[in-house]
């Protein structure tokens, strides 16, 4: 299916949020499609909130967060979620879609 009006949004978070996060996705209204979680690590100069165990290996524990939604819900729900999660470490981004569907 093509459908320009579709968006990727990323969240990149601490993994000590990754509960909150998803409860708050999994209760918001009106409900979103699905999401997709994943463990990963982050690399950089800024090491600030990082533990000596993540200074010493070069990485930062992430969850990350991906969704495909339409491109018109992505600003209400970034709200939604910078009312209630309000932490520097939490990054987004949203990127267009030109495609998406099942092979079925």
């Amino acid at each position: 299916m093509n459908d320009p009006a579709l968006a990727r949004l990323t969240l990149l978070y601490p993994p000590a949020l990754e509960a909150e996060l998803v409860e708050l996705l999994l209760d918001h209204e009106p409900e979103l499609p699905g999401f997709t979680t994943l463990e990963c690590e982050g690399h950089g100069a800024d090491f600030e909130g990082a533990s000596m165990r993540e200074r010493v290996r070069g990485r930062v524990a992430r969850g990350m967060l991906v969704m495909v939604l339409p491109g018109s819900a992505v600003d209400a729900l970034i709200g939604s979620l910078a009312a209630r999660i309000r932490n520097p470490e939490v990054h987004w981004w949203v990127v267009p879609v030109s495609a998406f569907g099942q092979l079925a």
